[in-house]
């Protein structure tokens, strides 16, 4: 089984953004400085950055100097408002086969973890709505110099 990594990837761009256009006179942030950074191909990129721009987190000029940019400050993003611009996918989910009905555990599993889940799930909710993605850049770039002083 492998992790779902569509939040980390959506976090990073939008990071990466908030990083890139601190200063004045940067590039164009295309979706392939961008993949750059992550490491993968930029249709990867793409992909996300068009979810990002349909939840309203992100905006994009055509043309000659165009490029990427995040809709508002990264203080007013919070990793909530990411969470939610991503695909509605459960954070966790059950497995594809059905259990045994007629055991003990299988029959009553599914309700049971389902509860559980709902309860994570709002508290994770909870969580994200507190972190911004100010908060990250800032987390990004200590930890960053923290690796640089340790070297």
């Amino acid at each position: 089984m492998s992790a779902n990594s569509r939040m980390s990837l959506a976090v990073h761009i939008l990071t990466w953004l908030a990083y890139d256009r601190r200063g004045t006179g940067k590039e164009v942030a295309t979706s392939q400085r961008i993949a750059t950074s992550v490491q993968t191909n930029p249709v990867v990129i793409r992909r996300c950055l068009g979810q990002l721009k349909d939840g309203a987190l992100v905006t994009v000029t055509h043309g000659r100097g165009g490029g990427w940019n995040l809709a508002r400050p990264a203080a007013d993003i919070t990793l909530l408002d990411v969470y939610r611009a991503l695909p509605d996918e459960p954070v966790f989910g059950m497995p594809a086969s059905t259990p045994d009905l007629e055991c003990d555990v299988g029959a009553g599993i599914e309700c049971a973890l389902s509860d559980v889940y709902r309860q994570a799930t709002e508290a994770l909710c909870g969580s994200l709505r507190e972190i911004t993605l100010a908060d990250v850049l800032r987390r990004t770039t200590a930890a960053r110099a923290a690796a640089a002083h340790a070297r």
